[in-house]
């Protein structure tokens, strides 16, 4: 059998990712969407947590088939924007990232693939440290990726050069996205950099209409959640002393917001 060519193996890894975002989309989140409606007008989440009343994360954790599947989806979402933040981020002056919030450690495999000479952690809770773990080692990266298990509201984060948030801080309401900011701020030396990979909504909330319908999803699965724009994050990590910000277009309606201490 030939050999394939690293970008090769990527693009299969991104298509099999693809191909369970779209699986999960069907079998899970397409149904949720019937009670939008209600969700706005309750600020209650409209999933699996609407009858049991069990945080949405403790559900989907709760299975390892279900955990495995979200785990899969997240990574078919995130793949495109992750692979063009490894190579548009000027990484030359840093040594260190962590990955908060990092899952399947698929962030921290492609910087290290575009940047060799970085050192990568992967943070996310202990149930998911077995699918990182074996992620990075298939990925051949298990010297330079480390997955630590931790709960980002509960313990400090690993110290790093640079923070990043993948899809992390649309989770949360106003009130916990702040608590992450400032402990990336404490994680971070001076001029490191924080990072959030988001579906940024427009500034004048007319273009991004992918951001915006991503918006709306946040009620269903969360009840207070919601998507913001490049300012609206420049506005909150100033207030923990954040200085110098900068807006990294990736693919589609994504991108990457950049704060420096």
């Amino acid at each position: 059998m030939p050999e394939l060519d690293p970008s090769r193996i990527m693009q299969i890894g991104m298509g099999f990712f693809a191909s369970k975002t779209l699986e999960m989309a069907n079998a899970r989140l397409y149904p949720f969407w019937a009670d939008l409606t209600e969700a706005l007008k309750s600020g209650a989440p409209q999933n699996e947590t609407k009858h049991s009343g069990a945080p949405l994360f403790a559900k989907l954790y709760e299975a390892p088939e279900r955990l495995e599947q979200f785990m899969n989806a997240m990574s078919g979402v995130s793949a495109g924007n992750f692979k063009a933040f490894a190579q548009k981020l000027d990484f030359s002056k840093y040594k260190t990232l962590c990955d908060v919030g990092g899952a399947t450690g698929q962030l921290s495999c492609m910087v290290v693939a575009a940047n060799p000479h970085m050192r990568c952690s992967s943070f996310d809770l202990p149930q998911v440290l077995p699918i990182a773990t074996r992620k990075i080692k298939e990925a051949g990266l298990a010297s330079q990726g480390t997955p630590i298990g931790g709960d980002f509201f509960v313990d400090p984060l690993p110290k790093a050069d640079v923070v990043t948030m993948g899809m992390i801080l649309h989770d949360w309401n106003l009130e916990k996205k702040k608590v992450l900011i400032r402990k990336a701020y404490d994680a971070l030396p001076r001029g490191g950099a924080f990072v959030a990979i988001e579906a940024l909504i427009d500034d004048a909330r007319r273009e991004n209409a992918f951001g915006l319908l991503m918006s709306l999803n946040m009620p269903i699965e969360f009840g207070d959640a919601f998507d913001y724009s490049g300012s609206d994050f420049a506005s909150w990590c100033r207030e923990v002393g954040f200085r110098k910000f900068k807006i990294i277009p990736l693919t589609g309606p994504s991108s990457a917001a950049v704060a420096y201490k």
